[in-house]
């Protein structure tokens, strides 16, 4: 008996870093795909970076001597390789903005973005999948039905009146929290500057993720093993904590990856609502001022992001379910 299941045991990481291999190996056509069509887009329509550069004022010899510095005037197929060079060693050279090197642009600003965008992912999980199961568990009932409501009106209004509201109530009626603001410290701006947004992200993703988390609960209350646990005489608490919520974390971990791309995109709105310095404001920025090297090097790096992510939702379902194979 130890033969076989120490084999067994020890096929499992084999397993697993095959999987491994093969997934980052199948990323590598993907994120070719995605940098040969960003490349394309930008030289079909994002006009002429020698002449954005070289203002209105520019002469004609100016716009020549940009467009030769940046390789323009080269073919195509030599034009994305300096791109794809500067894909694989992580250097976009600078901001045509404000003539910051890119990767100190990253740099500086992506503790300010995370700051924001990790409590709301946190608490969007630690709120959202307790408060689907407690309305699952009271599922039909007055509380149920009135919970269903207060979200179908809560998905139907503006994120931007959540921030006004919330401002003028919090900020400037209560006094608790300052509207703008940010600092050095990370822990001066966890408690004072980042609560308020925060709070409001996290309030406006708590209706859609209760109804959709309730739903994947129900579906799995109406399955035959809670049925059956049923019958065994386990309690319904017991049933929905041990049974249902373990089953249900499979799609709940497929909305959190989906999710993922959106929060970080929708921390670049909080921040421009706040005066946040982080990313997002930054690439909004860039996108108002055509800075091509910014907004090139978001998007690459949000889709690699999107396939890390991705790659270890598919690797977190095996630990939720262990009858998940990795093939």
């Amino acid at each position: 008996m130890r033969g076989p299941r120490l084999e067994r045991n020890l096929s499992v990481p084999a397993t697993m870093a095959a999987y491994l291999i093969r997934r980052l190996w199948q990323m590598v056509p993907t994120l070719f795909g995605v940098m040969l069509l960003v490349f394309f887009l930008f030289k079909t329509f994002g006009g002429d970076p020698a002449e954005i550069l070289g203002g209105l004022n520019a002469t004609p010899e100016q716009v020549h001597a940009i467009r030769e510095q940046l390789g323009l005037n080269e073919p195509l197929w030599v034009q994305f390789g300096i791109f794809l060079k500067q894909v694989a060693t992580f250097d976009w050279g600078r901001s045509w903005a404000t003539n910051e090197s890119v990767a100190t642009l990253f740099a500086t600003r992506l503790p300010a973005t995370l700051t924001v965008m990790t409590p709301i992912l946190i608490l969007d999980v630690l709120l959202a999948i307790p408060g689907a199961l407690a309305v699952a568990y009271v599922r039909g009932s007055l509380t149920d039905r009135t919970i269903m409501i207060i979200s179908t009106l809560a998905l139907s209004i503006s994120f931007l009146v959540y921030v006004i509201v919330g401002q003028y109530v919090f900020a400037f009626q209560l006094g608790w929290f300052p509207v703008q603001g940010w600092s050095n410290s990370l822990w001066t701006n966890l408690t004072v500057y980042a609560p308020l947004p925060v709070m409001l992200a996290v309030l406006v993703g708590m209706a859609p993720q209760t109804r959709l988390y309730r739903s994947f609960f129900l579906d799995e209350i109406g399955q035959d093993y809670v049925r059956t646990a049923r019958a065994k005489g386990m309690t319904e608490p017991v049933v929905l904590l041990r049974h249902v919520l373990r089953n249900a974390l499979i799609p709940i971990l497929t909305n959190l990856a989906v999710a993922l791309p959106g929060i970080f995109v929708g921390s670049f709105l909080i921040e421009v609502f706040f005066s946040i310095p982080g990313l997002g404001r930054e690439v909004l920025l860039a996108v108002n001022r055509s800075d091509y090297p910014v907004i090139q090097a978001v998007t690459i790096y949000l889709a690699v992001i999107t396939m890390a992510v991705n790659l270890t939702t598919d690797v977190l379902y095996t630990f939720v379910d262990p009858r998940v194979v990795l093939k």
